[in-house]
C-alpha cells in the first residue's frame, strides 16, 4: 500500500500548521512553554487532518471534475478507504485527548462532530459555513488555553474572537474572489446572493470587529508596548481588507490580492499576542 496519497489526503501542511497553533495558543495563555504542552501538537494535527479527509470524501465527485489530481480522483485510495482513515484519525485525535484534560477533550468532541457536520452540510450552507471555519479557526488557541485549565480559556478568549472575526472577513473575501465560478457551477455563497460589493463592505465590518477586539485593555492586551505593536498591524488589516470596497468583481479581489494581505496581517497579530503574552 502506497503511503504518499495517504499523506496528501490530509493537506499534511495545513494539520501542521494548526497544530503549531494549538502550542502557540498554549504560549500565549501561559507566556511559557513546557514540553507536556507538546501533546497538543499531534492531537489538533490528527483531528485537523481527519476534517481534511472528510471534505475530499464528500467532495469525490466534484473533485473529478476541478481537483482530477487530488488522491480519491485519481484512484489512489478509493471512497470508502478515505471515509475508514477519517474515522481512524479522529478517534486517535481524541483518545491522545484522553491525556490531557475535561476542558480540551469537550473541545476536541465537539470540533470533531462539528469538522464532520460541515464536511457533510454546512460546507455548501452560506453563512453558516463560514462561521463554522472561522470558529474553528479560532477554537485552536481556546483549545491551547484549556490545557492550563478554566483560566486559559479566559486568558485566550480575546484571541479566540479575533482569529473568528478576521477569519470569517477573510472566508467572504475567498468566496468572492470565486463567485464568476460558483455563479456557472450554481454554488450558492453569500457574494453569489448578495453581490461582491455587498460581501466586501460586510466583510470590513467583520474586520473592524476583530481590530476593536484586539484594543480591548485587558490582560496582556494593555501595555503601551503591546499598543505600539498592535495599532500598526490593525491599520494593515483595515487597509488590507478596504481594497475590496471599491470592487464589483471576483477578479478585482483576487488581482489586489485582498485575502493575502490579510493573511499576513493575522500572522502579524499573533506574533504580537504572543510577544505581549511573554513580554
Amino acid at each position: 500500500m502506497r503511503l504518499v496519497p495517504f499523506i496528501l489526503i490530509t493537506r499534511p501542511v495545513n494539520a501542521l500548521v494548526a497544530g503549531g497553533a494549538a502550542v502557540l495558543g498554549y504560549l500565549i495563555a501561559t507566556g511559557t512553554f513546557t514540553q507536556s504542552s507538546l501533546i497538543l501538537f499531534p492531537i489538533v494535527a490528527l483531528i485537523t487532518a481527519a476534517g481534511n479527509v472528510l471534505n475530499d470524501y464528500y467532495d469525490a465527485e466534484i473533485d473529478r471534475i476541478n481537483r482530477p489530481d487530488r488522491p480519491i480522483p485519481m484512484g489512489e485510495i478509493t471512497r470508502e478507504g478515505a471515509r475508514r482513515y477519517a474515522i481512524i484519525l479522529f478517534l486517535a485525535g481524541n483518545i491522545l485527548c484522553l491525556f490531557t484534560n475535561v476542558f480540551c477533550l469537550t473541545i476536541a468532541i465537539f470540533n470533531s462532530l462539528l469538522l464532520a457536520g460541515y464536511a457533510r452540510y454546512l460546507k455548501r450552507s452560506p453563512w453558516s459555513g463560514n462561521l463554522a471555519v472561522a470558529y474553528l479557526t479560532g477554537s485552536i488557541f481556546l483549545f491551547g488555553g484549556a490545557f492550563v485549565g478554566i483560566d486559559g480559556l479566559v486568558r485566550n478568549f480575546l484571541v479566540f474572537a479575533i482569529t473568528l472575526l478576521a477569519t470569517m472577513a477573510r472566508e467572504l473575501l475567498k468566496a468572492a474572489e470565486d463567485v464568476e465560478g460558483d455563479l456557472i457551477g450554481g454554488a450558492v455563497t453569500v457574494p453569489v446572493l448578495l453581490g461582491v460589493k455587498t460581501t466586501g463592505r460586510i466583510a470590513f465590518l467583520f474586520a473592524m470587529l476583530a481590530v476593536v477586539v484586539s484594543l480591548l485593555p485587558i490582560g496582556a492586551w494593555s501595555g503601551s508596548l503591546y499598543l505600539e505593536g498592535i495599532l500598526p498591524v490593525d491599520g494593515f488589516i483595515l487597509l488590507s481588507v478596504g481594497l475590496s470596497l471599491s470592487c464589483v468583481s471576483g477578479e478585482c479581489v483576487r488581482l489586489r490580492n485582498i485575502t493575502t494581505f490579510l493573511k499576513a496581517g493575522m500572522f502579524f497579530a499573533l506574533v504580537v499576542f504572543t510577544l505581549a503574552s511573554i513580554l
